[in-house]
């Protein structure tokens, strides 16, 4: 009899690993493109106008705006404040913001939400839309929402019925195929004073949307980045090179980095999760770069729900600074470079597996009803108190049908310093452009282009 019980304990914990989470029903994915936009947010505005009905998104660029620059004018250039936000009613608006937001506000009297009229400016290539619509009914989540399986190129689910399945939207988030940047990321202190931490040249690719017509499955990769950097003097000629893969159980992140004192490539498997990241001078880890990214496997997904948040949105004015000095106030990004506008968000709580280690017991993302982009995060320690925060910030490049979030900023409430990463304005903006190769996504390609 004990080893019956023993025998089928085993074959319950098998079926929990493997466990295929079933699709929505086909009367449920009738609502996309009716009640529901084709990736799955409402449709129509809030009760009160403030946020307004989705009409299919910014496609017609801007009167101010060249065919074929990367640096794109902000549309909304002309538009003033509705709202004010700061230390002194900060509490009676506490529950459209962040946590962080909050915190901010409250510890610093500089810090001030500048609340703008909101617009749902994303818009997504037709086909991502297209293939969402397959998704709803086809794609598959296993392993208890930790990998994916047979997602066509676009949103994998929709209509998320858990945390996983709303993170993986986000993790699959359509930015464009292939981007190259050239980026500053800068640290302040606690003293307020800003210092250069890397200036580099980041590819960031998407292999999923490379064929719009193959689903992607078990082991194929459907993210990958590489970074070169080529400053300051003490950072220069490292590289590094991240690839994700749609079942993170069975394969992995690979990683690589090139570090020109040791004139080689080597793994570097520590590239990943609470690794802290030395570019932020201990302000975030690896799981923090762009809000979250990486695998699921540490943490219990619970989805929240969708509420109506005050989030950075349309920030044009930051994305395409060309002072990068004038960003980095003490203690806080500088307010007047920073839109806010109120939008509906998913909210999904990640907390730490029993036995698994992490620096964040509890995570809280706010994710983008019509991108699916985490605008802004919240980190707690275990004792419950709040760590950090990141905000980030989210244009619509309009002449290419993509949303973009290269800039983000994670706040140490501990330490009392923050990061800004991804400041491209000084370098000609965001540029999108074919894929590289494989030769180019192989690991001994770091070599010859991180000697200094």
């Amino acid at each position: 009899m004990k080893c019956l019980k023993n025998l089928l304990a085993a074959a319950v914990a098998a079926l929990m690993t493997t466990q295929v989470q079933a699709a929505v029903s086909a009367e449920d994915a009738a609502k996309l493109g009716t009640s529901l936009t084709g990736i799955g947010a409402e449709m129509a505005g809030n009760a009160d106008g403030s946020i307004p009905a989705y009409t299919g998104g910014m496609t017609t660029p801007p009167a101010s705006f060249k065919a074929g620059d990367t640096m794109r004018p902000d549309p909304f250039v002309d538009e003033k404040p509705l709202l004010v936000i700061d230390s002194k009613n900060v509490d009676q608006y506490a529950s459209l913001l962040t946590a962080t937001t909050v915190e901010l506000a409250k510890r610093f009297p500089t810090f001030r939400v500048n609340v703008y009229p909101s617009h749902r400016t994303v818009a997504l290539p037709e086909k991502v839309v297209d293939n969402t619509l397959k998704n709803a009914t086809g794609a598959k989540s296993l392993e208890g929402g930790l990998s994916i399986d047979n997602v066509l190129p676009g949103v994998p689910f929709p209509i998320p019925s858990s945390g996983s399945e709303a993170m993986w939207n986000h993790l699959l988030r359509y930015l464009g195929v292939s981007l190259s940047t050239k980026y500053d990321s800068w640290n302040v202190d606690s003293a307020g004073v800003a210092t250069l931490a890397t200036t580099g040249r980041s590819y960031m690719s998407y292999p999923i949307y490379e064929d719009m017509d193959k689903p992607i499955r078990g082991d194929d990769i459907f993210y990958q980045m590489k970074l070169y950097y080529t400053g300051p003097a003490r950072r220069a000629g490292e590289a590094i090179m991240l690839k994700d893969s749609a079942n993170p159980l069975a394969q992995p992140r690979k990683a690589w980095q090139y570090l020109p004192g040791q004139r080689r490539v080597k793994l570097a498997p520590n590239l990943a999760y609470d690794t802290p990241n030395p570019g932020t001078a201990g302000a975030g880890t690896y799981d923090d770069v762009f809000v979250f990214n990486g695998a699921l496997d540490r943490f219990d997904w619970k989805l929240i729900g969708k509420q109506e948040m005050i989030v950075p949105y349309n920030t044009y004015k930051l994305t395409y600074a060309q002072d990068a000095k004038q960003l980095t106030t003490p203690n806080h990004l500088a307010p007047d470079y920073v839109r806010w506008e109120k939008h509906r968000v998913w909210v999904v709580e990640g907390t730490v597996k029993e036995g698994a280690r992490h620096i964040y017991h509890k995570r809280r993302f706010y994710i983008d009803e019509d991108s699916w982009i985490a605008l802004a995060s919240d980190q707690y320690d275990s004792s419950g108190k709040l760590y950090r925060g990141s905000f980030a910030f989210l244009t619509q490049s309009y002449d290419k049908q993509a949303p973009d979030t290269s800039p983000f900023v994670i706040y140490d409430l501990v330490g009392g310093s923050y990061n800004i990463n991804g400041v491209v304005g000084p370098y000609g903006g965001i540029k999108y452009g074919e894929p590289l190769s494989k030769v180019q996504w192989a690991p001994d390609a770091l070599a010859g282009a991180g000697i200094r």
